[in-house]
Order: C-alpha cells, then structure tokens, then sequence
C-alpha cells in the first residue's frame, strides 16, 4: 500500500458521531488514513474546559478504535515531520490508520481572517504567550541562526508564496462553476 489519504480535522471534531463512525469504518478495514488532529483549544468560542474531560488527552479517544495515536507539539515543524513520517510509514505498511494530534493555538477568529479577542472567550495573555511559540516567526529565526536562510531569501520566499495564492485565486475566479458539484451527495438525484 503506498497511498494514505490524510484527513485533517479539528479537536472539535472528535466530539461529533461522524468522526467516530470514520475511525470505526477505517480501523475494521484497516484503511490507510492518517487522521490529523490539529487541536486549537477551541471550538467556536468554547475552551477544552467546558468540552472535554480534564484526566484525557484528544489523541487518546484514537484507542476506543484500535488505532494507535500519538501527540505532539503543533508548533515545532520538525517535531511534526518526525511525527508524520512515522504515522506515514505505519499506515503505508498496511496496519490500517493512524491519529496524529498537533497540539498548537488558533490566532484568528473561527470564521474569518480577523482577531476576536475582544469577545472575552480568551484572556489577551494567553493569546500574547501562544503568539511567542509562532512557528513560522520561530522557525525562520532558527534556519537564519543556522545560516540557513537570510533576510533577503525570507522576502523572497514571502513574494513567491504570495504570487502563488494570487494566482491560485485568480485561477479559481475565473474557472467555470463545477456543475457536477453536488451530484452522488444525496442518493436521489434531481
């Protein structure tokens, strides 16, 4: 087996029946999936607290369904890499699925491109001591430290990832509406 299919969800989503059901289905067929939980602390506006049990961590409700888990710290890239690799050589060599949990922190608000720490759902403190661990900024530093990587290469890689999603946009904005979109998603077709 050489594909693995990555699903990308949010701690939220293990709360839900949905993401049960898939750990099930792809744990009896020992499906190569690489579930990626990126916990964020939140739902919406609602802590961990008010969610989730205090003694258990998110990657632990993996075992309820044979599947093995891991956590590891969403916020270091090597980290993650180590960690994917791993979960990627597991699952490729046919033992069936794997639940990666990135534990990191949601800068924005839920919906949007904005900042909502005026709501009051979170302290400013806790928002200013996770915005240090900013993996991109972090990271960054760390490869100039190393040498690595230099001021004017920074730039232009930010122009070159900029250009990319411009034009990833403008492609989509310009392509035609896909028609088929909503066919095969309900079993009764119009």
């Amino acid at each position: 087996q050489t594909r693995v299919t990555a699903a990308f969800l949010g701690e939220a989503a293990t709360e839900e029946g949905v993401f049960h059901e898939s750990a099930n289905f792809a744990s009896l067929h020992r499906l190569p999936v690489l579930f990626v939980c990126e916990n964020n602390l939140y739902s919406v506006y609602s802590p961990m607290a008010v969610r989730q049990p205090a003694h258990r961590e998110v990657f632990e409700v993996a075992s309820a369904h044979g599947i093995p888990a891991c956590q590891v710290d969403g916020n270091d890239p090597e980290a993650v890499f180590t960690q994917v690799v791993a979960a990627r050589r597991h699952v490729r060599s046919g033992q069936g699925p794997y639940f990666l949990e990135c534990k990191t922190y949601r800068w924005r608000e839920h919906c949007g491109a904005g900042f909502d720490n005026h709501i009051g759902y979170r302290k400013e403190a806790e928002f200013l001591d996770w915005k240090k661990r900013d993996p991109l900024e972090n990271y960054s530093k760390k490869l100039m430290s190393a040498g690595l990587l230099t001021d004017e290469g920074l730039h232009k890689l930010s122009e070159k990832i900029s250009a990319e999603i411009a034009e990833a946009i403008a492609f989509g904005r310009k392509s035609p509406f896909p028609r088929g979109l909503a066919d095969f998603v309900y079993s009764l077709q119009p």
